[in-house]
């Protein structure tokens, strides 16, 4: 049995903590890059199919370069008029190296939440069972 859909920002929230969108349970992740087929409580399928994680590469690009735009332009206004090129760089490009690893699981598990929600608000409800 399934749970009753939660709210949009719920799923979210629940995204963004490395959470399942649906039910709200943990242990989604046996590594850091490694997660699980399905829902250890619900048994939501998190792959739908082959590509389907082409959503969260897009998620964690969102994240990192969102993170780096905020750092920048704080630097930027921080230290104008004398800008400081070079410790600016110094602290923005490991961010770009390092970034995509921190935001990956956050990413994937985001990615369902924000799946998972536009489905459910069609009325489609997807990646139910255990099989």
């Amino acid at each position: 049995m399934t749970p009753a859909p939660a709210p949009r920002s719920l799923m979210l929230w629940r995204g963004a903590t490395r959470r399942c969108a649906r039910c709200g349970s943990g242990k989604l992740f046996r590594r850091w890059f490694r997660m699980v087929p399905r829902c250890p409580r619900c048994g939501l399928r998190f792959e739908k199919e082959q590509g389907y994680w082409v959503g969260a590469i897009a998620m964690n690009t969102i994240i990192v370069g969102g993170a780096f735009v905020i750092i920048f332009v704080i630097a930027i206004v921080a230290t104008a008029p004398d800008i400081p090129v070079g410790p600016i760089l110094a602290v923005v490009v490991p961010l770009m190296i390092l970034g995509p690893l921190v935001a990956y699981p956050f990413s994937r598990t985001l990615w369902v939440a924000v799946d998972l929600g536009f489905l459910e608000r069609l009325g489609i409800r997807w990646g139910e069972g255990r099989s």
